[in-house]
């Protein structure tokens, strides 16, 4: 599914106009929207029942590559990450 599909889904599921859904996932999934705004501040989103949006720190490290031998340096980084709920985990694979 992609964010089109989403759209059609909610305005489907909603009874909106597909325009109407487009705005309701643009302000959760835009990189101006809300889950994204919370993580460039370094805050947290938790669902409940579905899951938490959070971010990482990636340490600088060094890497080889394959082809020329040739070594470089990765900077340090903070990157975006997902953890399912138990509620989710548990319905993906259909424990319940």
């Amino acid at each position: 599914m992609n964010k089109q599909d989403l759209v059609v889904a909610v305005a489907k599921q909603l009874g909106i106009t597909k325009g109407k859904a487009a705005e309701i996932a643009e302000v959760f999934f835009s990189p101006g929207g809300i889950i994204a705004s919370e993580l460039k501040r370094g805050g947290k989103v938790a669902i409940s029942g579905f899951g938490s949006f959070e971010t990482r720190k990636r340490a600088a490290r060094d890497w080889r590559d394959p082809r020329t031998g040739q070594s470089t340096n990765i900077k340090a980084s903070t990157v975006p990450a997902f953890r399912a709920s138990r509620a989710l985990r548990d319905l993906v694979n259909r424990k319940r």
